[in-house]
């Protein structure tokens, strides 16, 4: 096990013939933490840290890339091209969820068999960040964040819109929030990958079921951010109290605690 993943347990979980080696850490409810492009990287590693030490079990499926590589740009650009061609995702998909949510709903009712409890906190981020809403369609999920949700890519205006879900799982979606679910999505604001418009279509189909946060990340920015930032919580955290970054990771946490401990 790479070292960057001291402290984590390694173990396997299958569903339907599709077997993925999960890291875990930590104890409480569980949360399911989804890693971006291009894999579990020292950035998501440390994420997951911080959920495990608030109080939560960690559960980080290997999705794509090797555990432990540092992020690259030709290591990205790899692993996208992966993803790309392969059967698990729909990376061009507006009304239609990736059929690698299949395998990660079966893992979070798994992660709740186990420990029980008022549910289970999910989050994706970037090519993953819409499947925390699709996750939703089951009533185990109970704290969904979308962190920079960045499928379908945003290639014509109705990609640029679009949510990844399919008309009959967001209307799942939609009378889940009816009943009182919240969604909890982040992005920067000048981030191609995560367009303004996705955030437009979440907020008219969700209401105030959604709390958003949008990041400043246009010219003259009082943060300094670069206009290319995208990484929410991971790789542009800038980790001092007061960043709006920073804010951005704490609420995260502190929604896990309202949704999954009460």
């Amino acid at each position: 096990m790479p070292i960057e993943l001291d402290g984590f347990s390694r173990e396997s979980f299958t569903h339907d013939g599709a077997t993925k080696d999960v890291y875990r850490r930590g104890s409480g409810p569980g949360v399911v933490v989804m890693s971006e492009m291009p894999g579990i990287t020292p950035t998501v590693i440390r994420f997951a840290e911080r959920v495990a030490a608030d109080g939560f079990t960690v559960f980080m499926p290997q999705l794509f890339g090797t555990p432990g590589k540092p992020l690259s740009f030709p290591y990205a650009i790899s692993e996208l091209a992966r993803a790309c061609i392969s059967r698990e995702f729909a990376v061009l998909a507006a009304n239609e969820s990736s059929p690698l949510v299949d395998w990660l709903r079966a893992l979070c009712h798994h992660v709740h068999a186990e420990l029980g409890g008022k549910g289970v906190g999910a989050i994706g981020m970037c090519i993953t960040g819409n499947f925390a809403l699709a996750l939703m369609v089951d009533p185990v999920v109970a704290a969904p964040v979308l962190s920079q949700p960045s499928l379908p890519f945003g290639i014509g205006t109705a990609r640029r819109a679009g949510m990844h879900i399919s008309e009959s799982d967001l209307a799942a979606v939609k009378e889940r929030c009816a009943s009182g679910a919240q969604v909890l999505a982040m992005r920067f604001t000048h981030d191609a990958l995560c367009p303004g418009e996705r955030f437009v279509s979440l907020r008219k189909a969700l209401g105030p079921a959604l709390e958003s946060i949008e990041i400043d990340s246009g010219p003259g920015n009082r943060w300094g951010l670069p206009r290319r930032a995208h990484s929410v919580v991971t790789n542009d955290l800038v980790d001092e109290v007061g960043h709006p970054t920073r804010q951005a990771l704490d609420r995260v946490l502190a929604f896990f605690g309202e949704r999954l401990r009460g």
